[in-house]
């Protein structure tokens, strides 16, 4: 028997849910929010200490709220971003309730809705949105065994180098995640070395404006699908230090030691793709292109804004690239820990519901309305557009669906008059 009933019940507290809850709010249908732990949790704990968010204070934010004392041009901390959520929520009172765990999500038999079985008991809905955003479950890819003796923790668990063994460490990953590591942890007087595979390299800034503006005024947010092969490929920009355009040039000069793609672990020994000058150069490729896009509205639209013909020269390539490093034995480079910054996977398991999830266990739906009537997703990467997974696109998201869930609740209102038509 259920204790308590909902037209909707939303599953996370991050920036989705949050979202999601104050549209339901502003259009009177009553839910509740449930999140395992605090809101916007990982922002605080499954970061980096120095973190802070990849898009200027004025731009990563939901509409109606600007960050309280912060620069607009300014990059936000992750634990100020996690407290704007908790401000924002407040703000409309939202029903969120911290420390519920979703354990399942069922289909009633014979009446509308679903079944919430939770920590803190049953509930029911007539509609669920899974707002659990897309860094669920760590992605370690198996190349080395567990059982190896050699350090290996995910970027979600890594909050500074003081937390790893002494010696040097091996990053895998080069998208804003694993460059960002790889410096925090070179720059703590350790030897990094960095496997780099392919990547989008856009300029932080460019004639005046950051890389944010530039997407919105190049239709570029607005994107629906990546372009083709781009499904996977991780984008390496930071805000650290105010900002500043990623160059591996840079980092390699700094000390860090860049490798090609990782490939394979025998007997101590990484081996490592012959692929990191391609890998580089594509990433330039991505960045000039932007630039040229830029030049070429900036002209189209007699738009004032200063020249930047330096930001066009590209250094030379490090030796390091040219003649690249392809096995590595651990050992005689002092590497004690491998540091995966290789992203994520989802995991909907407790969304025990029909067709909402396709054989790989991904969500089936049409920009978050999914294939199962009565589900929902929010927050994950193009679910409407490539702004979908940022904190100001997930907010038009959560715009739409609560339009959608109330044209659903319209027809079920319906009370005209039923005729039969012989």
């Amino acid at each position: 028997m259920t204790s308590e009933e909902f037209e909707v019940v939303v599953v996370g507290a991050g920036q989705a849910g949050v979202a999601m809850s104050e549209h339901l709010t502003n259009a009177g249908i009553s839910h509740v929010v449930l999140e395992r732990d605090r809101i916007a949790e990982r922002w605080r704990t499954e970061r980096w200490d120095s973190l802070v968010a990849n898009g200027p204070a004025w731009h990563d934010r939901f509409p109606s709220m600007e960050f309280a004392n912060y620069d607009p041009d300014a990059f936000v901390g992750k634990d100020d971003v996690a407290n704007y959520f908790v401000a924002y929520a407040e703000k409309f009172n939202s029903p969120i309730r911290t420390g519920v765990d979703v354990k399942s999500v069922t289909k009633n038999a014979s009446q509308q809705g679903f079944r919430i079985e939770t920590t803190a008991g049953t509930l029911a809905a007539k509609y669920v949105v899974a707002a659990t955003g897309p860094f669920q479950k760590p992605a370690i890819p198996p190349v080395v065994p567990s059982g190896t003796n050699i350090h290996q923790l995910h970027s979600s668990d890594y909050h500074n180098p003081e937390q790893l063994p002494a010696g040097n460490v091996l990053v895998v990953g080069a998208g804003s995640s694993g460059v960002q590591i790889a410096d925090d942890i070179q720059s703590s007087g350790r030897q990094v070395y960095l496997s780099v595979g392919e990547h989008d390299r856009p300029p932080r800034r460019y004639r005046g404006r950051d890389n944010v503006w530039w997407l919105g005024v190049l239709g570029k947010w607005d994107a629906t699908t990546p372009t083709a092969g781009a499904e996977h490929v991780t984008i390496a920009v930071s805000g650290k230090d105010g900002g500043k355009t990623v160059d591996f040039r840079n980092l390699a000069a700094n000390g860090i030691k860049l490798l090609g793609l990782t490939q394979s672990f025998n007997d101590g020994v990484m081996g490592f793709a012959p692929d990191l000058e391609k890998n580089i150069t594509r990433g330039d490729t991505n960045y000039l292109s932007v630039l040229k896009e830029a030049d070429a509205f900036i002209a189209r639209n007699g738009i004032d804004l200063p020249e930047e013909p330096q930001a066009h020269v590209l250094g030379p390539m490090p030796e390091s690239v040219v003649n690249p490093i392809l096995e590595l034995d651990l050992a005689e480079a002092g590497i004690t820990t491998i540091l995966w910054a290789t992203g994520y996977s989802v995991d909907y398991s407790w969304l025990q519901v029909g067709a909402a999830l396709n054989e790989a266990g991904k969500p089936q739906h049409q920009r978050g309305v999914s294939s199962e009537p009565g589900i929902y997703f929010l927050g994950q990467p193009w679910l409407s557009r490539r702004g979908s997974a940022f904190i100001w696109g997930v907010w038009h998201d959560a715009k739409y669906i609560a339009e959608q869930i109330q044209i659903q609740r319209s027809y079920l209102t319906y009370a005209g008059t039923a005729r039969v038509v012989n």
